[in-house]
């Protein structure tokens, strides 16, 4: 298999093109080129100066590929393809005397259990939130009822937090073996659609995302595996230092000496049973802030120019960071193009935003989380656990800002610059539901994030033209931007103080978004199978 990269067409060429163009780039014959396939396809639109074209990354198979290499020597975007393929550490003896358990059925707990079941372990998965349709249902009331359930909402339930967002499935983390690709064929086995294979930004859209984890629960169930619903673990059994078990809020008792953390970033319960039972944790930075809306269009016309609403291009997005004056980052997080502003918090009585997204992205705004870094440090020295304790104030006053009805704080961007209440909407329409009350913001955050990103907005406004107008619209508070607090893991990705437990994904501090967290869920169920088969790593 060869590959050949910076493999450009113009952005409306048919299908049926890129085989001619691939013949005539490599100067071969029809019958030369056995297959070939889309390993990436992406644009570059930062010189507005110059025609937007497709780059595409394609690997291919011809009847003799040393003399190609030879002949096309002199080619820096020809050579060998690497292998991506994924391959298993091992396979379970036939033989187990106890079953790994794993705790949280969001994407990290999804691949995990995947791949155990996979490798014939048959996994025994506890989901502390109800299964994907009955969570869509729940999370709906809070949404248009105002009513909260406390164990099914955005944060809890099949598919994790981040069922209800874009769906992203891109990632800057280093993945040398390419467990990424492993997780996105999984996702297109499930009923992905195929081009999150290729396209540079693939994402799935929440919509969407509902039926491809339900299908992955058959998958898991199908070899063995066992996904058990509404069992939220309240207790962890450890014996000298050696994982044992856990308890389950019914009183019940699960043995097993392999247990996977897979939990999210707002298990903050279980995060205070673990550190009450002396698992090694610490804090670790995160970021706070508010959603941003503009229309759409508005970021469509500053992103892609004259190629604004292109079909082919969809929504366009943007990612911005401003150092500000005083010392803080402040960064777009979470960007949703053509999304809406949601409901996320999962405890009574706090106001907490996330962005979401369809797989069509064609709602009127776009949204982000403008958000500033904190770090505890700076911010919330002492306890592992005062990073949550930091989140849980910041919401709790969110929720008296917003009327005590789940309603959120917001405020125009003009407003909010000029430091003055904002009494009216303008042109730009909240998409946040249950609704926002119209306030100032200046108390939602600690002064010093307020001060960084009142000069970071009209800085972003260099870079798109329109951000920090007048009508477009703030929405408080984002807090949960990611885990405030670290499960601390040594090289063989087990706790540091617990043999058999391994702490994984966005709750554990090991990733941020579905696809860092599917490839940890990989990558630690692969650790848990080598220490049961006594593999080295």
């Amino acid at each position: 298999m060869l590959r050949i990269t910076e493999f450009k067409l113009p952005l409306d060429h048919a299908d049926d093109e890129l085989r001619p163009a691939l013949l005539q780039r490599l100067a071969i014959g029809s019958d030369e080129l056995l297959d070939f396939t889309l390993f990436k396809r992406s644009y570059d639109a930062r010189k507005k100066s110059t025609e937007l074209q497709f780059i595409y990354t394609v690997d291919f198979q011809v009847r003799d590929e040393a003399a190609l290499l030879q002949r096309l020597s002199h080619d820096k975007h020809i050579g060998p393809a690497p292998d991506v393929s994924y391959k298993m550490v091992g396979h379970a003896p036939a033989e187990l005397n106890q079953r790994p358990l794993v705790v949280g059925f969001g994407p990290c707990g999804i691949f995990a259990g995947l791949l155990l079941a996979q490798m014939g372990f048959k996994p025994i998965i506890l989901e502390r939130g109800t299964e994907v349709r009955q969570r869509t249902k729940d999370t709906w009331g809070l949404w248009r009822k105002n009513v909260l359930n406390p164990e099914s909402n955005v944060q809890f339930g099949e598919g994790g937090a981040g069922t209800f967002s874009d769906g992203k499935l891109y990632s800057q983390i280093k993945d040398p073996k390419f467990i990424g690709r492993k997780v996105l064929h999984e996702f297109v086995k499930a009923g992905a659609p195929e081009e999150i294979l290729y396209v540079s930004k693939p994402h799935i859209g929440t919509f969407r995302l509902t039926g491809v984890v339900e299908n992955m629960r058959h998958q898991i169930e199908a070899l063995g595996g066992e996904v058990r619903f509404q069992q939220r673990v309240t207790d962890v059994l450890i014996e000298d230092g050696q994982m044992q078990g856990v308890v389950l809020d019914s009183g019940e008792r699960i043995d097993s000496r392999h247990v996977i953390l897979a939990l999210g970033h707002s298990a903050r319960d279980t995060f205070r049973m673990l550190h009450g039972r002396g698992v090694f944790m610490e804090a670790k930075p995160f970021s706070v802030g508010f959603r941003i809306e503009h229309p759409q269009g508005l970021i469509d016309r500053a992103r892609l120019g004259k190629y604004a609403g292109h079909p082919k291009l969809g929504a366009a997005d943007y990612k911005l960071v401003h150092h500000a004056k005083n010392g803080r980052s402040v960064y777009s997080f979470c960007m949703c193009p053509g999304g809406t502003v949601v409901a996320a918090t999962s405890e009574p009585n706090r106001v907490v935003t996330n962005g979401m997204s369809q797989y069509s992205r064609n709602e009127r705004n776009a949204n982000s989380g403008i958000v500033v870094g904190i770090t505890p440090e700076q911010d919330y020295p002492g306890s592992p656990l005062a990073g949550i304790e930091l989140q849980e104030r910041l919401e709790s006053h969110a929720y008296l800002m917003g009327g005590e009805t789940y309603e959120a704080p917001a405020q125009l961007v003009g407003d909010f610059i000029a430091g003055k209440a904002s009494t009216a909407l303008g042109t730009v329409e909240p998409s946040y539901k249950p609704g926002v009350k119209l306030t100032d913001l200046a108390d939602a955050l600690p002064a010093f994030a307020i001060e960084a990103i009142r000069e970071a907005l009209p800085a972003f406004e260099k870079q798109i033209r329109g951000f920090s107008q007048h009508d477009a619209i703030l929405t408080g508070i984002e807090t949960r931007t990611s885990s405030p607090l670290r499960i601390t893991r040594g090289e063989d990705l087990q706790s540091l103080n617990v043999k058999g437990l391994f702490p994984a994904g966005e709750g554990a501090g090991y990733a941020g978004g579905i696809l860092s967290a599917g490839v940890d869920g990989i990558r630690i169920a692969e650790a848990l199978a080598r220490d049961i088969l006594g593999i080295a790593g």
